[in-house]
């Protein structure tokens, strides 16, 4: 039954969040500052959630393969490639050490 009350206040939380947001008078959101930060704001959180699974087990910090495989995708991201080469250079470099790492 504990799960089903949860499940309930779960739902209630995210229909009273999705409220706030219509709520909003839409001169608050014609803002320049409010429009720069909710441009900037999904970057910032891909960011941190990168930067949480690539160097974080748990509580301890890691330096690992994944933290390889972030390395050349950012190098390819300073060498222009287009998205799919990003994506599998940082596919075949965190193989490649895991390969050889074991």
């Amino acid at each position: 039954m504990n799960i089903w009350i949860a499940v309930a206040a779960t739902a209630v939380g995210c229909y009273a969040v999705k409220l706030a947001g219509l709520l909003v008078p839409a001169g608050a959101l014609e803002r320049p500052l409010v429009q720069r930060l909710a441009a900037l704001l999904p970057v910032a959180l891909l960011a941190a959630l990168t930067a949480q699974q690539t160097f974080a087990d748990g509580h301890t910090l890691v330096l690992d393969a994944r933290a390889a495989g972030v390395a050349a995708a950012a190098v390819a991201l300073l060498l222009r490639a287009p998205f799919l080469v990003v994506v599998g250079a940082a596919v075949v470099v965190t193989a490649g050490v895991r390969v050889l790492t074991g």
